[in-house]
């Protein structure tokens, strides 16, 4: 998918440079950009088709990468790993609830991005270049306020960046792997502290078998049942989602 996108960009680059050397003249189709009277640029239909095209294929990504999505979806897998379910929720029904939990997570980001960025650009009041730096502004807090410090350092140093003054200096680049890589630490801190009391459980269950000599039994068979019920008794989806939901900074 990505490829595709990839691609789609690239063919416009070739298409604005096909117009620079008289398109009329090779008979290609009316593919242009201009600036309108507020001094901004404008594209034309079958451009703007084509550019809406590539954001759809790019939509997937920025679900992973600039949302609650990875944190989400990986607590899950390792809750149904301790649990010892095996496709049980299956894969299907963890992204759904990752989706939903995603969307009520991120709802306050994406009403502010419709506030001030879509609502005024769908009625003319800013242009498209606004608007999308109004919607960056956004997304660029969202991702700060979630983003260890020294997650943010560590690409710095790479980049061969000492210190920045402040946060708002910190660019894209930088901030997206920053963010991705502090999710995947904090998710997997929290699968570990989920993981601990059904290791316990684990371990309880397979000291007592060994004690009654019932080697050939598998300790998972007669543990899960028993973690079933301690997850069912204290609520344990509720307890997982609502404190997932309580890690993000919004």
């Amino acid at each position: 998918m990505l490829k595709y996108g990839i691609f789609s960009v690239f063919f416009i680059f070739i298409a604005q440079a096909a117009l620079s050397q008289d398109a009329q003249s090779l008979g290609l189709p009316a593919l242009s950009s201009s600036l309108n009277d507020n001094g901004e640029m404008q594209y034309s239909l079958s451009l703007q088709v084509l550019a809406l095209m590539t954001a759809i294929t790019l939509i997937p990504s920025l679900i992973l990468g600039m949302s609650s999505f990875t944190r989400i979806i990986i607590v899950l897998s390792i809750l149904r790993q301790a649990l010892g379910t095996q496709q049980t929720p299956p894969n299907q029904v963890l992204i759904a609830i990752a989706l939903f939990l995603s969307f009520y997570i991120m709802e306050p980001t994406l009403s502010l991005i419709y506030e001030v960025a879509l609502d005024p650009y769908l009625k003319e009041n800013i242009g498209a270049n606004q608007a999308i730096l109004n919607a960056r502004e956004v997304i660029y807090g969202f991702l700060i306020s979630n983003t260890r410090p020294e997650t943010i350092t560590m690409f710095a140093e790479l980049r061969g960046i000492e210190q920045f003054e402040s946060t708002d200096d910190v660019p894209l680049s930088i901030l997206m792997p920053s963010f991705i890589t502090s999710e995947l630490k904090t998710a997997f801190q929290i699968g570990f502290l989920l993981f601990l009391p059904f290791l316990v459980i684990d371990m309880v269950i397979a000291s007592v078998l060994m004690s009654l000599g019932m080697m050939m039994l598998s300790p998972m068979l007669i543990s899960l049942p028993f973690k079933l019920l301690l997850f069912v008794l204290v609520d344990g989806w509720g307890m997982t989602i609502g404190s997932l939901a309580a890690t993000f900074q919004v």
